[in-house]
């Protein structure tokens, strides 16, 4: 289990308490008559619950301090809503509460809206991922989620995908001293190409005063619209270089075309 250890900012969880259901029945009872400081104690009495719901969450990129101060008001509403003549264990009533009020919010807060189906069936293959894990010690094949779930094998990447956060192209990858490669610089240029000919006319001519090595990777980057992950490969050289032969031919070409 400790491979899914939930850490939560300012709070030790080895030390959180946990109630017996003989002391669960007397704070209820307490708290039903109006006594404030029994919600208190059936609060904090409860946190692990909380906190063995956030395993399921442990692999998204989300802040876990968050999602646990989230998971905490659905604890507080399932508190609020429970009846001792319900004869089941908050646990049980409590648990549909927590996970609802957290995927409620990763839904309102996440930047690109995903559907709730599919993050429904992200979390189910989380949850199957886990057990299966903790019963047998391995991870179990797609085929055998797709099959236990009874959904198509190709849906399990998809809906793992969607509880992914959004990156900026602008965010650094690589840096090994020297210049900085980005995501963008992974990506390749499909967008249609400049039709200013005057300016077309004056590349050529720069391109043919430049390195054969520098004119290569432009053209390759800006007309053929390789990734310098892609060029890096062919010419057996590092990404890094690929990057800074790049922009040395950029400085060069602006020079010859002012």
């Amino acid at each position: 289990m400790a491979k899914f250890k939930v850490e939560i900012t300012g709070i030790n969880t080895n030390n959180l308490k946990v109630l017996s259901n003989e002391e669960m029945i007397e704070l209820f009872q307490k708290y039903q008559k109006g006594d404030e400081e029994a919600k208190q104690e059936l609060i904090k009495g409860n946190l692990k619950l909380v906190l063995s719901v956030l395993k399921y969450f442990n692999h998204s990129n989300l802040n876990l301090d968050d999602l646990f101060q989230v998971g905490v008001i659905g604890l507080i509403k399932a508190i609020d809503n429970f009846d001792l003549s319900f004869n089941l264990k908050l646990s049980t009533y409590a648990v549909p509460l927590i996970i609802g009020e957290i995927k409620r919010y990763i839904r309102d807060n996440s930047v690109i809206r995903v559907s709730r189906g599919i993050k429904e069936l992200a979390y189910q293959i989380l949850k199957f991922k886990e057990e299966y894990l903790l019963k047998y010690g391995v991870e179990p094949q797609n085929s055998l989620i797709a099959e236990a779930l009874q959904i198509e094998e190709y849906k399990i990447a998809f809906a793992l995908d969607s509880l992914k956060q959004p990156t900026s192209i602008f965010e650094p990858i690589y840096n090994d001293g020297g210049d900085t490669i980005y995501l963008s610089d992974q990506i390749a240029d499909i967008k249609e190409q400049n039709q200013d000919y005057d300016m077309q006319i004056s590349l050529r001519k720069a391109l043919q005063k430049i390195k054969p090595r520098e004119k290569n990777i432009l053209i390759n980057r800006f007309i053929v619209g390789k990734t310098q992950m892609e060029i890096a490969s062919e010419l057996g050289i590092s990404q890094a270089q690929v990057s800074r032969i790049e922009k040395t031919a950029i400085n060069n070409v602006r020079k010859l075309i002012k």
